[in-house]
């Protein structure tokens, strides 16, 4: 094995590992997002399920 094909090998897994270490972090960062979002979304569930109750509640009083 050459010594460029050698520094072309070493240069690619290091782009390899810094690509990797990037989508980690992307990764991360789009977990920590669905996380919100599926919260968000709980708390939207619960105040429409809140609001049927108080409208079929303000139904059955008239």
């Amino acid at each position: 094995m050459k010594n460029t094909d050698l520094q072309a090998l070493v240069d690619a897994v290091e782009q390899l590992m810094q690509r990797n270490t990037e989508l980690r972090t992307q990764n991360k960062t789009l977990r920590e997002e669905r996380g919100q979002l599926i919260e968000k979304n709980e708390i939207a569930q619960q105040k429409v399920a809140a609001m049927i109750s108080r409208l079929k509640a303000l139904e059955q009083d008239s």
